[in-house]
């Protein structure tokens, strides 16, 4: 019952999203360019979009019984031309020393099992109609070492949903054991959503059930950062735009040399993507329609000002903490009252914060810098000096300035050093605090100020910020 009842939401969703935005927007000819495999690589290669190499095609029986079969490189990938769904697919590894193709699973093909493949590509039992087909052979794609860790065997691809020029919502997806190392989610495969803002993965669903972690490798799928995020999102709303479609699929794969690839563009591209993005796509559709979106770097802005962000909510809400990039701008409070900001850097190595003898001074401790100095301690200090500055109790004079609240001792990799400490107000990210901070004599550092630890601990860091 729970199954039909899926599959009554499925077919609803599918028809509500054909008559409201794939109609309007995708012409019959367009439609009719994507259907054909071929014909759309030649349309994106001539603008000059990335796309696999074709090593040959076979487009009727007498260019099937021509064909040299023995000229097929040791691997390749075989495609009908008017497929659906990565059926009739057939992708060698290599060769074998008896002239046999290697496939997945330790499976092997020959000449006769290829030709075969390719018959039945002709006969059309791939075909989207039934109508008899082509078929070519392309190059096979080698994988990025990023996924390599996260997948089974074949290519993962990542799956772009543009519509009205704005990339709306994406999904990784990733081949298994089960789906024969294709990246199929009917036969298998894995399906996990990519915050639009980042380029980073989220949720992780198989057969449109969550899971956590690869059934085959057993890693944790969600925290992935894709490479060339915003070079994909470039390249498939120029793809979506020259084959004159509002509303498509762009499936993308990331070659270890080449980079990101165009793999297919799909006019009706499936609805699982909203399950591993836990997110309606009607919901996004419909805040994008009729916006005027004139170029392709205002369609990503506009996507990840609307989509952008699901990873970093989703801390927040589980955690309550805010998730920080390592460089911000605060605003930081003089002794006088007068508020300005300066970069900060977020320093998750140091126990307290610090700021240069600059800043002090600019902040209004001119007075309490200029009566540190008159002490003459070494930046670096050996500990004889240290020992000699126990003994003359210098760290208790010192504490006797109005503005040194404290004297710490920090060791570093240069050695041992004395700081004092004076009391600071900022503002990071909306919220006050009030903290005292040690003050590096005679530095410039890169970031006036670096916020430590024992001021971060109401937010998380996230080193790709």
């Amino acid at each position: 019952m729970l199954s039909w009842l899926k599959k009554s939401k499925q077919v609803l969703g599918l028809n509500s999203r054909s008559l409201d935005f794939i109609k309007p927007g995708n012409p019959r000819r367009a439609i009719k360019l994507v259907d054909n495999k071929l014909r759309t690589k030649k349309t994106l290669r001539k603008n000059g979009l990335p796309v696999c190499d074709i090593i040959k095609s076979i487009r009727n029986r007498e260019e099937y019984y021509k064909f040299d079969w023995e000229s097929l490189p040791k691997s390749f990938a075989l495609k009908p031309n008017h497929g659906l769904g990565g059926e009739g697919i057939m992708v060698t590894f290599g060769k074998k020393k008896n002239g046999n193709w290697v496939l997945p699973h330790e499976r092997a093909a020959s000449i006769e099992d290829i030709k075969l493949r390719v018959s039945n590509i002709l006969d059309g039992d791939f075909s989207i109609t039934g109508a008899p087909d082509s078929a070519f052979f392309e190059e096979r794609l080698k994988i990025s070492p990023v996924f390599k860790p996260i997948s089974y065997k074949g290519i993962p691809d990542v799956r772009i949903i543009v519509y009205n020029k704005v990339p709306i919502m994406a999904m990784l997806r990733l081949p298994t054991r089960e789906s024969n190392g294709k990246a199929n989610l009917h036969q298998g495969g894995i399906g996990v959503g990519i915050d639009i803002g980042n380029g980073t993965t989220t949720n992780a669903i198989q057969y449109d059930s969550p899971i956590e972690k690869h059934p085959d490798t057993m890693l944790p799928l969600r925290g992935v950062k894709i490479p060339y995020w915003e070079q994909m999102l470039e390249i498939a709303i120029n793809a979506a735009g020259v084959c004159g479609l509002n509303y498509t699929g762009v499936d993308i794969a990331l070659d270890r040399e080449k980079g990101p690839i165009i793999l297919e563009l799909n006019a009706r591209p499936g609805l699982s993507i909203q399950n591993a993005n836990l997110a309606p796509l009607k919901d996004r559709l419909q805040r994008v329609r009729g916006l005027k979106i004139k170029t392709v770097k205002k369609g990503i802005k506009v996507a990840k000002e609307l989509f952008g962000g699901e990873i970093e909510q989703e801390v927040e809400g589980m955690t309550g903490k805010q998730v920080l990039g390592f460089i911000n701008k605060v605003k930081i409070k003089k002794k006088d009252g007068e508020w300005f900001e300066v970069p900060a850097k977020l320093d998750t190595g140091a126990g307290i914060s610090s700021i240069d003898e600059a800043l002090a001074i600019q902040l209004g401790f001119s007075d309490a810098v200029e009566y540190y100095k008159s002490f003459n301690i070494k930046n670096v200090l050996t500990i004889e000096e240290l020992i000699d500055l126990r003994k003359r109790k210098v760290r208790r004079q010192l504490k006797k300035h109005d503005d040194i609240v404290s004297v710490v001792k920090v060791f570093s990799s240069h050695g041992i050093s004395y700081r004092m400490e004076i009391p600071v107000e900022f503002e990071l990210e909306g919220k006050l605090i009030q903290t005292n901070v040690s003050v590096i004599m005679r530095e410039h550092l890169d970031y006036p100020i670096l916020i430590g630890r024992r001021d971060l601990k109401d937010y998380l860091i996230d080193p790709t910020k």
